[in-house]
């Protein structure tokens, strides 16, 4: 499938993806949007891709925020569509990936493309990135989960002061590894070798166990969800699954297991 704002590169089970509007900072448009909709769902359906890392094009933006001449005369309702399609296709789907998604954050991660950042199972960032949720400058507030994910990232206090602030937070991205918004920074010539690094160490792990981690922890944070209940239901899971022989059969037998994700 080709794509117009994206780049796709494969390597040793590890697909980046990169959103390529460098001109426009990689601002999400609904056309990108959609883009990455796709994309995501053709890595999920794809049994020789096991992790993803997701970047911006250029030195200067992972994504620079949504791309706000789209929406500046929306009334309230196709605010709420805007907001809502976005969660639905993009930032949710990337949270409930069944593959674990590494955010490159290689420069300006603002408004959603913090929210892009935050919804990614763990973020490695370049130290020259700059993170911030700009959106009440605007006259709006984050809508692509910003509010929630921040506060479960750093605490409420410190999401409130970003929220608030609207300015560029976290400046050096050193700060952002204090407050635990990222999980590593590194210098900008090592960034996507890094996140390379980690994912090839992920993808020697059974597909299957992972995808049921995802599953458990993002369940400690679905209303209404038991998040010990799932982890208890997806830890019985494992024992029916090729992976679980493999796996244990390897150890037994003092050699490197070869999972296939069933």
């Amino acid at each position: 499938m080709s794509y117009n704002n994206l780049l796709l590169e494969d390597a040793a089970g590890v697909r980046s993806i990169t959103i390529n509007r460098p001109d426009q900072l990689n601002a999400l448009n609904r056309a990108t949007i959609d883009e990455l909709d796709r994309a995501l769902s053709e890595a999920d359906a794809d049994k020789s891709v096991r992790v993803l890392i997701i970047t911006g094009s250029g030195a200067k933006a992972f994504v620079a925020g949504a791309d706000i001449k789209e929406f500046m005369h929306f009334s309230v309702e196709e605010g709420r569509t805007l907001s809502a399609d976005g969660q639905r296709k993009l930032f949710d789907h990337v949270e409930r990936m069944s593959k674990p998604v590494i955010a490159a954050v290689n420069g300006f991660a603002l408004g959603g493309g913090l929210e892009l950042a935050m919804s990614c199972h763990f973020r490695v960032a370049s130290a020259t990135a700059k993170f911030g949720l700009p959106e009440v400058s605007l006259g709006v507030i984050p809508g692509y989960g910003g509010t929630q994910r921040l506060a479960r990232l750093v605490g409420k206090g410190k999401a409130m002061e970003m929220i608030m602030m609207g300015n560029a937070a976290f400046d050096p991205a050193y700060e952002a590894l204090q407050w635990g918004l990222v999980n590593h920074v590194v210098p900008p010539d090592q960034l996507l070798s890094t996140c390379m690094e980690l994912a090839s160490k992920i993808a020697r792990n059974s597909p299957a166990a992972l995808a049921a981690a995802i599953r458990a922890v993002n369940a400690g944070y679905e209303p209404g969800a038991d998040g010990m209940q799932r982890e208890i239901e997806e830890f019985g899971k494992c024992f029916g699954t090729a992976d679980f022989k493999e796996g244990t059969g390897a150890f037994l037998e003092k050699r490197a297991a070869n999972f296939t994700g069933q």
